[in-house]
């Protein structure tokens, strides 16, 4: 990516030289201060909070604060800061950010600040904990997964169902119903955010398709991508299963409400159904019973990343601060606490997560899912997607025209962020 492009483009909206206004977190203002920029749900943070403050006893002249972003919101407000050689010393994110901040070098190569041993502690299998780019390490994570997964109520599924054909037939036997007589369900068997692009992309896994190439050209114009999107516009507008248009906040309420059976979600929404005291069970979002194939939902790793800026006493502390976080015991708490999948080898088949049913099963629909794409394509191939995608249930585009206009987007996108 041109540096420059991509500098100019963030500074046409923000003025650099009011930054310290705009942002009053920074590392700047103080330097005793160690401050923690994550995307983590509000639970979380209170746990990183806890776990500052513990880690904090080790240097009392310093201060250990986080402070929390949307996730669109961080990268560019990092980008900016790190620019100007200020900004938090680490940052926690998912893994797919890795592109655009390593190509701008605000965030530090790591390889050369890690022994082997520790390195190697980290899992590899069934996918790398750890993200490398370009040759380099820039991101120790504290979990893996980050998927989405068929959760189902099971006061009203006893079981999930394992192809879309048994989807169908559940919702069309069980759950489209229209009690007051206006043409719409009044509940249905599965509700998802199946206007974003995040959300879609497992069900190219059904005619095994995917978004891009091994040179990270993208493989949108495919009759994946339009089968795909057919299924998902028939099962809302064809055999009626799912809501006709249905944003994230519309499909957790419903799920929440028990106007829907089911829902495709990721680990950052199971630890709330449970705490509200639904019954809920994880399965593999269905397979296609033609070809065999499962759904494949997209595999991320979170974690840690330095700011390039850091050096001398601060970046000595960063970097025991992230082993810190990454350790087996910090890990083994939260994935108890927060139903997640630790990313230290040691703590994969721990007796005190494997013998949840729900670790399993969310480990289960990892093994079929695809690795995050790190590189910075991904970013224009997701706004790309999303306009033609979207204009198939507004009637303004055919499954296979939405699919070519999604291509030819993409590629007029990256051949301009690249010139």
């Amino acid at each position: 990516m041109n540096k420059n492009a991509i500098v100019n483009s963030i500074l046409r909206f923000i003025i650099l030289i009011t930054f310290l206004s705009l942002f009053p977190g920074c590392q700047g203002e103080s330097p005793k201060r160690i401050l923690v920029w994550s995307t983590l749900r509000p639970v979380e943070r209170e746990f990183l909070a806890e776990k500052l403050a513990e880690f904090g006893k080790r240097y009392p002249d310093y201060e250990f604060k986080e402070l929390y972003y949307q996730p669109e919101e961080l990268r560019p407000n990092y980008m900016i800061s790190a620019l100007a050689g200020k900004g938090p010393a680490v940052i926690h994110m998912a893994s797919d950010n890795i592109g655009p901040l390593a190509e701008l070098e605000v965030i530090m190569p790591l390889e050369d600040h890690f022994e082997p041993a520790f390195l190697d502690s980290f899992l590899t299998e069934p996918f790398s904990a750890n993200t490398r780019h370009n040759g380099h390490l820039y991101q120790l994570a504290d979990r893996i997964g980050n998927h989405l997964a068929l959760v189902y109520n099971k006061d009203y599924v006893t079981e999930a169902p394992e192809t879309i054909d048994d989807l169908i037939a559940l919702g069309n036997a069980d759950w489209a119903q229209d009690n007051d007589g206006d043409g719409k369900a009044d509940r249905y068997v599965v509700a998802w955010n199946f206007i974003e692009p995040f959300f879609v992309v497992p069900f190219l896994g059904l005619y095994d398709g995917w978004i891009m190439d091994e040179q990270n050209r993208p493989t949108l114009n495919t009759s994946a991508m339009s089968n795909a999107c057919q299924l998902i516009y028939d099962l809302a507008n064809k055999h009626r299963i799912i809501p006709r248009e249905c944003d994230y906040e519309t499909a957790n309420a419903m799920f929440l409400d028990g106007k829907s059976a089911m829902i495709i979600n990721g680990p950052w929404s199971w630890g709330t159904y449970i705490k509200r005291g639904m019954n809920i069970g994880l399965a593999r979002i269905p397979r296609n019973a033609e070809t065999g194939s499962w759904a494949s939902p997209i595999v991320s790793p979170l974690g840690y990343m330095l700011n390039v800026n850091l050096e001398g006493e601060e970046l000595a502390i960063s970097k025991e601060l992230v082993r810190f976080l990454t350790s087996p015991s910090v890990q083994l708490e939260s994935s108890k606490r927060f139903n997640l999948i630790p990313s230290r080898t040691e703590l994969f088949d721990h007796p005190d997560l494997s013998e949840d049913p729900l670790y399993q099963a969310a480990i289960d629909q990892m093994l079929v899912g695809r690795a995050m794409p790190v590189v910075t394509e991904l970013r224009w191939i997701w706004d790309a997607m999303r306009p033609a995608y979207q204009g198939i249930f507004t009637g303004t585009y055919t499954a296979e025209d939405a699919a070519a206009e999604m291509q030819k987007l993409a590629e007029k996108l990256i051949r301009e962020n690249r010139q």
